[in-house]
């Protein structure tokens, strides 16, 4: 029983872990020379309902990979506006931690297999085919090769390549699996009804910050520096972003940078002249993407149809998870759906029912509810997260944000399927 799964980045790590453990053999593919893809330059964790969907998560047995990420951090239990109780890891550390834990279990990861084409059978992918014609065969395939760029729909969409941490130019640009399959894709739309949303953070070497700024970051995680009113970059910026958890007043009048290693910027881009004009970033160099100044990567280009147990919709033997799955923001959310998609490839190979989530926990009301509304005009324009805006809203509505460890426990023990994601299927 072999699942391949295509894209190395949070979810392609989460679907290998819980495909690995309930009993295939499996392989990752990630065109480029590291795992995580844009955790390479994330970091934040935990941070308001990420904390139950984690903890759900851990009770529903997907522990591993949050163990390694809590054991990876530099800050925990932080507050910055709008945001309580998050973890930031070490961007420095992480990609090594998962790899090594990816390793660890027999998961066998391909880095540099960057795939170009699939073979069909009907309406089942049969194999991939890489850059060096390559033929990968396997029973169940996942695709997690993302949404964002390539540098075409950069400059298409947003303000052009800003060589980011995808780095198109030397590894080529992301393809998708269901796309080579036949099956057509939506793209996520702003505010504005134009299409893509752009990354919603850039990331400053600490060295080229002042002294106070980097004291301030190492010792707690946080710097909220204000803002001149003539430094302010307006509203504009804030409603391209992807992460519209951030796109709060506080974040246009405020530098608010967080330590993950690097000073992470909560701003697409900052022109560099003007950021230069702030006391303590006098010197201030972009480190991610390197055109901070100007713009940052376009996502959600390529969305798959899907169902609640992230089976591709059109396709006989597909799942899909991370923003390949919708319009969900983050790593938590990545691993969640990533999780439940090598879980569920599993269970298909296997001939038995599909796992959907129930309603009663976060992480199953997400996956439901962000597919319905993506069924609606509206719904393509918005962008959904367990830590802000529009979900994070309906989790406290629904009643289902906590932080109490034993109560998300019990409720996840109530569903029956506690430890579910660590069990052997085969």
């Amino acid at each position: 029983m072999k699942v391949i799964i295509v894209g190395g980045g949070w979810a392609g790590s989460g679907a290998a872990i819980a495909a690995r453990n309930a009993g295939a053999e499996v392989t990752v593919l990630e065109r480029t020379d590291m795992l995580l893809g844009t955790g390479l330059v994330g970091g934040i964790m935990r941070n308001n309902g990420r904390f139950t969907a984690t903890e759900e998560m851990i009770a529903l047995g997907g522990n591993e990979i949050f163990e390694t990420i809590d054991a990876n951090c530099r800050h925990k239990n932080i507050e910055f506006p709008g945001h309580k109780h998050a973890s930031l890891y070490d961007i420095a550390l992480i990609e090594p931690a998962i790899r090594n834990l990816l390793v660890s279990k027999g998961i066998e990861v391909r880095l540099q297999a960057r795939m170009k084409d699939v073979e069909m059978d009907g309406e089942k992918i049969t194999a991939v085919i890489l850059d060096d014609d390559e033929k990968i065969t396997g029973d169940v395939f996942i695709d997690a090769t993302g949404s964002a760029g390539p540098m075409g729909n950069c400059g298409k969409y947003g303000n052009g390549c800003a060589m980011c941490v995808l780095r198109c130019p030397s590894y080529g640009g992301r393809v998708s699996l269901v796309g080579k399959a036949g099956v057509p894709e939506k793209q996520g739309k702003k505010a504005d009804g134009t299409i893509g949303a752009m990354s919603g953070s850039c990331k400053l070497f600490k060295e080229s910050l002042s002294k106070e700024i980097v004291d301030m970051l190492n010792n707690t995680g946080v710097a909220v520096i204000p803002l001149p009113e003539e430094l302010r970059k307006g509203e504009g910026a804030l409603a391209k972003k992807a992460c519209q958890q951030y796109a709060l007043k506080e974040f246009n009048e405020n530098i608010i940078l967080l330590d993950t290693g690097h000073a992470k910027l909560m701003t697409p881009y900052y022109p560099l002249e003007q950021l230069h004009q702030v006391p303590g970033f006098e010197n201030a160099r972009y480190e991610d993407p390197y055109a901070g100044g100007k713009g940052n990567s376009m996502r959600y280009m390529a969305l798959a149809p899907r169902d609640d147990a992230l089976k591709v919709k059109g396709l006989d033997n597909v799942f899909c998870g991370g923003e390949k799955a919708g319009l969900l923001v983050g790593h938590t959310e990545a691993i969640v759906t990533g999780t439940l998609a090598g879980h569920n490839a599993v269970r298909y190979a296997l001939g038995q029912e599909l796992l959907v989530l129930p309603e009663t926990l976060t992480v199953g009301d997400a996956i439901s509810y962000v597919r319905q509304v993506m069924d609606t005009e509206e719904g393509m324009t918005k962008k959904y997260t367990f830590s802000g805006s529009v979900y994070f809203n309906r989790m406290q509505e629904q009643g289902l944000y906590t932080t109490d460890i034993a109560t998300i426990k019990d409720k996840v023990d109530k569903t029956g399927l506690t430890g579910v994601f660590s069990k052997k299927l085969a």
